[in-house]
């Protein structure tokens, strides 16, 4: 059986956990290392870090701080992976865990991220879905149940400097284009609310 080489425990906050980060940056420190072609496991939080509740109420989604997120389990280091070499990785199988079988949906709030058709859904609005095998069902849309098929969010390989550089040089040129723009274009660097793994 597999490694479980990074776990997460959900009822800790993520910036407690070395072995989780969210930012993309060179400086990061490998949290594990891995031989090329192994199979291993790693626990995740979902995007939020948690900030999400299983409830019925949207105001955590109205209100969730977007300078956190995403928080991704890692980096996770290849032995003898040299910058510029092509990685492949086969994702074998993607799951929620025993004590967090749900998932949720929802729309931002106009005036926190919003979205593509906040002009239509301003205000904050979520559903929870539970998982049964492999289908989902909502309390929040009843009579709707579908095949629940979880994806593997976010995945990548840390930038180096140069990269980091273009991309803020990038963001920070399209916001320039339109500061008070609610929602905004893009979300600048917060170094505040930067959890860096192994670094800090």
């Amino acid at each position: 059986m597999a490694e479980t080489l990074i776990k997460v425990d959900l009822k800790q906050s993520p910036y407690d956990n070395p072995l989780v980060h969210n930012r993309w940056h060179p400086d990061i420190p490998m949290a594990v290392w891995v031989e090329p072609g192994a199979e291993f496991k790693l626990e995740t939080y979902d995007w939020t870090g948690g900030a999400i509740k299983n409830d019925d109420c949207a105001d955590d989604v109205r209100d969730v701080d977007l300078s956190t997120v995403h928080f991704l389990s890692g980096p996770v280091g290849v032995k003898g992976a040299e910058p510029g070499d092509l990685l492949v990785v086969d994702l074998l199988d993607i799951g929620a865990r025993d004590d967090s079988l749900w998932g949720f949906n929802g729309f931002f709030s106009k005036q926190n991220g919003g979205g593509f058709l906040d002009e239509h859904f301003p205000l904050a609005q979520k559903s929870i879905w539970d998982f049964h095998g492999m289908f989902t069902s909502s309390r929040h849309i009843p009579g709707v149940n579908f095949a629940g098929l979880i994806h593997p969010g976010l995945i990548g390989c840390l930038p180096d400097q140069k990269m980091l550089d273009t991309w803020n040089a990038r963001e920070a040129e399209l916001i320039a284009t339109n500061p008070t723009r609610v929602p905004g274009l893009a979300n600048p660097p917060a170094p505040a609310t930067a959890h860096m793994g192994k670094l800090q």
